[in-house]
């Protein structure tokens, strides 16, 4: 847990952690990374590590030039952060996060690890090849943030995993389509042929009645990751232990909205309104703070 508030920040630094807030806030989510319930001393520093998140998936999914190579130059930034003087301003202000909190190197050289796997034939043979993937694109993201909240221990991390890997999942099934429309396929190939569904039949957008099927199988696995996970918290105290639990209602909300749809994102993206997270963090924070759990 956090004990102590990091260090200020360089007034050369300022700018720099603008940007990253700013990015933080203008991108939509499932869920608010950029709360404004945050303490105003871990808003930059949450800000800077989504702002590098935020960044290495924008280059992944570019619609111009080599991603791979831009990938690579982005690893560059990032090894400058530890052995240099990044040129980027979203890094300059991650590399002093970097310090203040002593953050490791390996969760984000995982999460360019995962971009350059979707710049493959991204097909996903097994649901453990799946996991496997996600050890990359997700469960980095978790291990940051606890880093930041002061936790570090390998049993957090572990249900860290679980809660950040069904959130992925929540995100795949909330996105097969768009997904699809970029070369990747996230539904394991042998849940597909299981259920009988075919890849002609995506690309067609057909919601068979097996393809309902597949799709509840994938988001009752999403949720039992949930129920995995949920034990992380209440083992976390504050403000991390409000945001983990909105991450998971705001999950399972997702979820929800696919079985709303009796499964079909083909047709429509299952989206959760703003009005929703808005209230959920209201009443949330609420009874929390009535309970004296934050």
């Amino acid at each position: 847990m956090r004990t102590r508030a990091p260090a200020a920040i360089p007034s050369a630094l300022e700018s720099a952690y603008r940007e990253c807030v700013a990015v933080a806030r203008s991108h939509y989510e499932n869920f608010p990374v950029a709360s404004r319930l945050l303490p105003s001393d871990l808003l930059p520093h949450v800000s800077a590590v989504y702002a590098y998140c935020r960044g290495v998936d924008d280059l992944g999914d570019a619609a111009q030039g080599d991603r791979l190579a831009l990938l690579d130059d982005w690893e560059t930034q990032l090894d400058a952060c530890y052995n240099g003087t990044p040129t980027e301003p979203r890094l300059r202000a991650l590399q002093h996060t970097i310090a203040a909190f002593d953050l490791e190197p390996q969760p984000f050289r995982d999460l360019i690890t995962a971009n350059r796997l979707d710049q493959g034939e991204c097909r996903y043979e097994t649901f453990d090849d799946l996991l496997n993937y996600c050890r990359y694109s997700a469960n980095p993201v978790g291990h940051l943030y606890l880093a930041l909240m002061g936790y570090s221990d390998p049993e957090r991390r572990a249900l860290s995993d679980a809660t950040c890997t069904a959130l992925q999942l929540a995100n795949f099934w909330q996105d097969v389509r768009r997904d699809f429309a970029l070369g990747r396929v996230y539904i394991p190939q042998e849940d597909m042929r299981a259920f009988g569904y075919t890849e002609d039949e995506l690309r067609n957008g057909q919601c068979t009645p097996a393809f309902r099927e597949l799709m509840a199988f994938q988001v009752s696995r999403a949720r039992r990751l949930f129920a995995e996970g949920l034990p992380l918290v209440d083992m976390l105290r504050g403000i991390a232990r409000l945001h983990v639990r909105l991450f998971t209602l705001a999950g399972l909300r997702v979820l929800d909205a696919i079985e709303r749809q009796r499964f079909d994102v083909l047709a429509r993206r299952p989206t959760v309104s703003t009005a929703w997270k808005t209230w959920l963090v209201a009443r949330t924070w609420l009874l929390m703070k009535v309970t004296r759990q934050i």
